[in-house]
């Protein structure tokens, strides 16, 4: 019987094992690093492309603050213009009320009765003058107090005082405006 030697081709056949397991594992070492390095980029695009959405947020949100901050800045203008509207139609409409005012105290004033000064703070009237006597200056009061565009009259100061041969009174009368404003309101 011929004797054949398996030893050698075992040999070879281990080393031809050996071989293919390196290259498989090379292999399987490279396919990993594949995957990780693959899986690594795609977190990096994942996480840029969020940054970017983050920034553009941001972006928007800052604009929109800009938006609002400049709203309120009309609105707080809108409101001064209204107030400022309010006063001029305040001011028209009581334009006429010093006509009528001039034109009732001409009308009131009695015989022997003189203005020295008057002043006008808002609704409240101050009349100074001279009268022939205390009895003129309760005429004024009297008629005053029954005239459409005058009420509450009330004397602050009377004063007896000779001038020469005559006598005089100088008085001090405060009277209230009645205003058309007032008058509206009441007639609602």
């Amino acid at each position: 019987m011929p004797r054949i030697n398996l030893l050698p081709w075992r040999e070879e056949e281990r080393k031809k094992r050996q071989q293919d397991f390196m290259i498989a594992l090379a292999g399987s070492v490279i396919a990993a690093a594949a995957v990780v390095g693959l899986t690594w980029f795609g977190f990096v695009q994942a996480i840029d492309t969020q940054n970017a959405r983050n920034q553009r947020l941001e972006t928007e949100i800052a604009e929109l603050e800009r938006s609002i901050a400049e709203i309120d800045g009309l609105e707080s203008q809108k409101e001064r213009l209204l107030a400022r509207m309010e006063i001029i139609e305040q001011l028209q409409r009581s334009r006429p009320e010093i006509v009528h005012l001039f034109d009732e105290i001409s009308r009131q004033m009695p015989e022997g009765v003189y203005l020295n000064g008057m002043k006008q703070t808002g609704l409240s009237i101050e009349l100074k003058g001279v009268a022939q006597s205390s009895t003129r200056v309760s005429a004024l009061m009297r008629q005053a107090d029954q005239s459409e565009w005058l009420t509450d009259p009330s004397v602050t100061k009377v004063e007896t005082t000779e001038s020469g041969p005559a006598r005089q009174a100088e008085f001090v009368v405060n009277l209230r405006q009645v205003s058309a404003d007032s008058d509206m309101e009441g007639g609602q």
